[in-house]
Parts: C-alpha cells; sequence; structure tokens
C-alpha cells in the first residue's frame, strides 16, 4: 500500500520515521506554546483527559516542551504520587507520534488509564522546542548538536525535572533514537540512580545492516563535507528547500523507491491505517540538526556507537584528546536494570543483526531483569502507530512495567 500522495508531500516525509521522528516550523523565532497551542490540546485533552504543558530547561539552555498526563480519563486526584513513565520520541519526530491513534491504542493515554503519571519528552529541535535562554533558531549556534548533546543535556533535564516533581523512580519508554540516548546514558553510568525500568522499542545502537536501500544511500551522503557543501545549513528540516533538494537526488539513486517512502524507510509495516497515517502528515516531520543527522549516519559508516567524529584528527583532538571520538562501552550498561526490548523482523532500520548485536553485549544480563520481544511482522513504525499494538506490545510492555514496579 503506498501512503503518500505526490512526490512533494513524500519528500517532506522522507525521512519520518527513519530513526523515529519529524516536522519543522521554519526558521526564526517561535512562540512558547500555550495549553491551546500545544501537544496537550491537539492530542490529549480532546479525549478527556487532563494534561500539562511544562517547559523544562538544559544546563546549555536549551527550553523543551514536556506534556503531563497525570491521571487516567475516569479518575479524580487522591493525592497520591504515582508512578512517572517518560516517553521519548525518535529523530524527525515529536511527542505527537505517540496520540495520533484512540485513546484505546495510544501508549501515553493507555498508561495514564493503567494508573501511571505520564510525561512526553519533546527533543530541541522540534516544533514546541525551539527556544532557548539566548540563542535564535536561525542562528547556526542554535542547532550545533548532535545526540551526544541529548544525552548529556536533554535526558537529564528533563529526568531532573520528573524526579523532583514526583519523588519516584522512573520508567522509560523510547522509540528508535529515544532508545539510543538512553542506551549510551547507560553505558556512561548516567540516570541509573534515577531509573525504575527501561523499555526499548525497535531499539537503534547498531545500523550497520539497514536493510532500507534509502537509508543507505543517505548514511554514506551525510558526510560532513559533503552536507556542508550540498545543504549549506545547519538545521535538517525535510520542508525546507536545501534539504528537500538533497532528499530528492537521493530518489534517482538506483534501486531506490520513492513512491513508498514509508516502507522504503521503516520496512514493510504490517498494521498502519491510512487515517492514522494522514494525521501523521499533518503533524510531521519535525526538524532536527544536521550535525545529529551526520552522527547517525556515522553509526551506520563505521558500525560502532561513538560521540561525534569530527573526520578530521585535529577536530577530534582538540575535542577529545585522541585522534578518534571515545565509544560508548554498552557493556558498562548496569546488568541489574530491568530492560524490555521489543522488535520487528520487517524493521528495515532496527535490523534483526543490529538487534541481535545489541542483544549478544546483554547477554550476561541478569536474566529476570530483561525481557525479549520479537514481532515477526512489525517495522518500525507499527511500534508506535499500529493499531492493534495495544495488543501485541504495549500489554506486554505495562506487564513488565508492572513486575518492576517500586516496592
Amino acid at each position: 500500500m503506498t501512503y503518500f500522495r505526490g512526490f512533494s508531500t513524500a519528500v517532506a516525509a522522507v525521512v519520518l520515521v527513519v530513526l523515529g521522528g519529524c516536522c519543522g516550523r521554519g526558521h526564526g523565532v517561535v512562540d512558547v506554546p500555550t495549553d491551546e497551542a500545544g501537544i496537550c490540546s491537539s492530542g490529549v485533552t480532546i479525549h478527556g483527559y487532563k494534561c500539562q504543558e511544562i517547559q523544562v530547561q538544559t544546563k546549555d539552555g536549551y527550553i523543551l516542551s514536556v506534556q503531563r498526563i497525570p491521571e487516567g480519563r475516569y479518575e479524580s486526584d487522591n493525592g497520591v504520587k504515582k508512578q512517572p513513565v517518560i516517553i521519548q520520541h525518535g529523530v524527525l519526530v515529536d511527542g505527537m507520534t505517540w496520540l495520533l491513534n484512540s485513546p484505546e491504542q495510544n501508549l501515553p493515554l493507555i498508561l495514564a488509564d493503567k494508573g501511571y503519571d505520564v510525561w512526553i519528552a519533546n527533543t530541541r529541535g522540534t516544533r514546541f522546542s525551539r527556544h532557548h535562554i539566548s540563542l535564535d533558531p536561525s542562528s547556526s549556534a542554535f542547532w550545533n548538536w548532535s545526540w551526544d548533546e541529548l544525552v548529556i543535556y536533554d535526558l537529564p533535564a528533563v529526568f531532573d525535572h520528573v524526579s523532583q516533581e514526583t519523588g519516584h523512580k522512573i520508567h522509560y519508554v523510547g522509540h528508535s533514537l529515544g532508545t539510543l540516548i538512553l542506551i549510551a546514558s547507560l553505558a556512561e553510568g548516567k540516570l541509573v540512580e534515577q531509573l525504575q525500568s527501561v523499555a526499548f522499542l525497535s531499539p537503534i545502537a547498531y545500523l550497520s545492516h539497514m536493510t532500507t536501500v534509502i537509508g543507505a544511500v543517505a548514511a554514506r551522503s551525510l558526510l560532513p563535507q559533503v552536507v556542508t557543501k550540498a545543504l549549506g545549513v545547519e538545521e535538517f528540516d525535510p520542508k525546507g528547500v536545501a534539504v528537500g533538494n538533497f532528499l530528492k537526488s537521493l530518489c534517482f539513486r538506483p534501486r531506490v523507491n520513492c513512491y513508498d517512502l514509508l516502507s522504503a524507510f521503516t520496512g514493510q509495516n504490517c498494521c498502519l491505517n491510512s487515517s492514522t497515517v494522514e494525521l501523521f502528515l499533518k503533524n510531521e516531520p519535525q526538524s532536527t540538526s544536521t550535525r545529529n543527522m551526520v552522527h547517525l549516519s556515522q553509526i551506520a559508516r563505521y558500525g560502532v556507537l561513538a560521540k561525534f567524529n569530527y573526520e578530521r584528527m585535529d577536530y577530534n583532538l582538540r575535542h577529545y584528546g585522541k585522534i578518534n571520538p571515545p565509544l560508548y562501552d554498552l557493556s558498562k550498561i548496569p546488568r541489574d536494570v530491568p530492560i524490555f526490548i521489543s522488535y520487528g523482523g520487517r524493521d528495515a532500520l532496527s535490523d534483526l543483526r543490529d538487534v541481535g548485536h545489541l542483544l549478544e553485549i546483554l547477554k550476561s544480563h541478569d536474566v529476570d531483569k530483561l525481557t525479549v520481544q520479537y514481532i515477526e511482522n512489525y517495522a518500525h513504525a507499527d511500534f508506535i502507530m499500529g493499531i492493534n499494538a495495544n495488543d501485541v506490545v504495549y500489554k506486554y510492555l505495562i506487564t513488565f512495567i508492572n513486575k518492576h514496579g517500586s516496592v
């Protein structure tokens, strides 16, 4: 089934769920969203749930949008502090992607109805996280970051805020890039004391075996010197002219199919309906930094998980004190952190062999703390937008969270 009508729409969504996300507001200052303008109004309160729009400031000055759903639809606040769950989207999308299906089919509202205090995080650069204490999105400095900075600044800022507000350890659910940044955090010993459990949907730690031709071509093309020459921009905006032309050029490469880009990037998703995809396209894709996209492509090219590679010895020496950037050592992930992993047999991004590499590293994990689920007919987008995801994935995820809840 082809989900995109017309080439221009397809190009706008080209990397949409590539590693999880999408949608740009364009350049310039964006007003901080109000309850009426934000994700709460668009995807939560319309269904009868309470929702709060919150701003969290990172230590490097970015102001992140976070939505809190404190209780289920038919609950009344009894003053009891519930266990919090942070839900983290992937690249090129924002938190709205979790809310596209009905309340019975989307994870944040299901968790709220199950008695959890739900927090939806939105990374820097997405439409409601385009503010900084001193930098403007029209400046190159605003976009001078990759997923390293999400590990160093964004996740800790959200975790600290949620910990202070709730007084509980935190359950975390990430999709795609949302898994990568938590995996890297654990490898560096970050957030461990604040975590109750972790759930990885379509985990991304390695990308060497992507079966998507267009993804592999993009990874080879996103070299620092090529990007600078071809794009000349620091913001990677799929709806912008420069990035649009770059993506369009990929479609003329051999064996690249641009008529069904969702499948071309993510694999043959089994369980998306057309109305959900149409709603997705109304909200996504989102901007990220070009440097972030380059960093992601480095995982595919080099086959290792490392900090950003400047691909110049003098630059790496200046930033890291060594010729090559430091690796994230996944063998250092604490063995007693409860981890749930769910991955799909048709996922062209989170490929079976790459997930297998991650699972091999985790083979010494405490047996009773690691749950692995394999879904043969699922691809990348099914985990967040699949109409049957509640029955296939979420009910098992929630059973896992309940099992590893606070004592």
